[in-house]
């Protein structure tokens, strides 16, 4: 539905020697690039922010709605990385959920279906928005009109978004953290996800039938959080959905040994992008940082607060918490590690079957958390087929591993059995 043409930067990357900081400074360079090239990016007028939308805002009365009720929606254009317009119909719903508390709280989802023909059935697709700002979750960046420094974050879940609707699904894009950017936050996330699949399948423009509709719940790297939440909660939150199969890559887990791994690494800026929420999330979280960050610490947590994941990566590489702290990083998490266990994957084994999907050679989630956790959940009677990818790295993997992840869903949605029990290979490629 819109056009985007991006001038060439040369060949920034080529210089690069290190392979972990390759990665990262395509990223960073995309912010530096594109920051100075026009690019044209449709002709719709800009866009509200979640902040300052009025259609963010729930009608009197709405906390007594059942959860998944849509309180409203408008069609909506969504922006395509590609030459061509998307070949598809777009909407947002607001709709009830249910926060961490069990309070009533309301979210959008952005619901996509392909013009043509009838939908095979409905993904769940969680995105990787790894950041706290609510200017960053999808219903924003990913309308036609967004400002172009918020669409960086945007750019793979578009790539991905356009092979499901290809083969002939209809979308549900949940803003699965939530009005207030909490970005882990236990049970919240399958909560928002599920009540978003409920609100899509009663949207009649989607043309689903109802609770008969096969589901699939998919999420890459940050947007696997939402997904396993989903797959946990979905027999105990919302059984009658027909949840088929979930997909995770580069799933996230272990939080606080996916932050020992950032720290000082070229990938550190993901911290001040995602600690704000955490600590919105987690009072007692909050508390223990305010304790421990100086006034540059203060400052860091503030102003990554207010960026998307790109310019917090590309602004903060080899970011040391320990110059942000009166203690070692260390000694912080350590401290906190009893909190990140309600975070963790936890002991609710989802009943549906999953395709977990990692690289080998995973530069920001390191493997051996995903082995272990896979190893867990099958111990304790999950069905999961697990892929391990030699040569992708975290990245490439986004794109290279999504056709395959859409056969084994259109397999479930057909009605064939995933396998049964749990498998793992490892493959040169996916």
């Amino acid at each position: 539905m819109v056009d985007i043409a991006v001038s060439s930067c040369g060949a920034t990357s080529s210089a690069i020697k290190r392979s972990q900081l390759r990665s990262a400074l395509i990223a960073a360079s995309a912010v530096l690039c594109l920051a100075g090239t026009p690019m044209a990016v449709g002709s719709a007028d800009p866009v509200l922010t979640p902040q300052s939308d009025p259609f963010y805002t729930p009608p009197a009365g709405w906390v007594s709605q059942a959860p998944g009720t849509i309180l409203n929606s408008r069609p909506v254009e969504v922006a395509s990385m590609g030459p061509q317009a998307q070949d598809a119909d777009a909407w947002q719903l607001l709709y009830r959920t249910t926060d961490v508390d069990g309070n009533p709280m309301a979210t959008v989802t952005t619901v996509l279906r392909p013009r043509n023909g009838q939908v095979k059935g409905l993904i769940s697709y969680q995105a990787a928005e790894d950041a706290s700002a609510p200017q960053c979750a999808p219903s924003f960046v990913l309308r036609q009109g967004a400002p172009v420094e918020n669409k960086y974050d945007s750019s793979l879940d578009l790539i991905s978004i356009e092979q499901m609707l290809s083969t002939g699904h209809a979308i549900s894009i949940p803003d699965w953290e939530g009005p207030k950017g909490t970005l882990i936050a236990a049970r919240q996330p399958g909560y928002l996800t599920l009540d978003g699949v409920r609100a899509a399948e009663r949207f009649e423009p989607l043309g689903l039938p109802g609770t008969d509709t096969p589901v699939a719940a998919m999420g890459y790297s940050g947007g696997s959080l939402g997904t396993s939440s989903a797959a946990q909660m979905q027999p105990i939150y919302a059984p009658e959905l027909r949840l088929t199969g979930a997909v995770l890559g580069g799933w996230r887990t272990d939080f606080g040994s996916y932050l020992k791994v950032l720290d000082s690494g070229p990938f550190s800026g993901f911290m001040p992008a995602i600690l704000p929420g955490m600590m919105r999330a987690d009072p007692r979280l909050a508390a223990v940082f305010d304790k421990y960050l100086t006034p540059a610490g203060q400052a860091l947590m503030a102003a990554g607060d207010s960026k998307c994941a790109t310019p917090n990566v590309g602004q903060h590489p080899f970011l040391r918490m320990d110059d942000y702290l009166t203690i070692p990083f260390s000694q912080l998490l350590e401290e906190v590690q009893p909190l990140f266990a309600d975070l963790d994957f936890g002991p609710v084994v989802p009943t549906a079957p999953m395709l977990h999907y990692h690289a080998v050679h995973d530069e920001i989630v390191d493997i051996a958390v995903s082995d272990q956790a896979v190893a867990q959940w099958c111990a304790a009677g999950a069905q999961i087929t697990y892929m391990r990818d030699q040569l992708s790295d975290h990245v490439s993997l986004a794109v290279t591993g999504t056709p395959a992840a859409l056969r084994w869903i259109d397999d479930r949605m057909a009605g064939q059995p995933a396998p049964a029990g749990c498998s793992t290979s490892t493959v040169p490629s996916m």
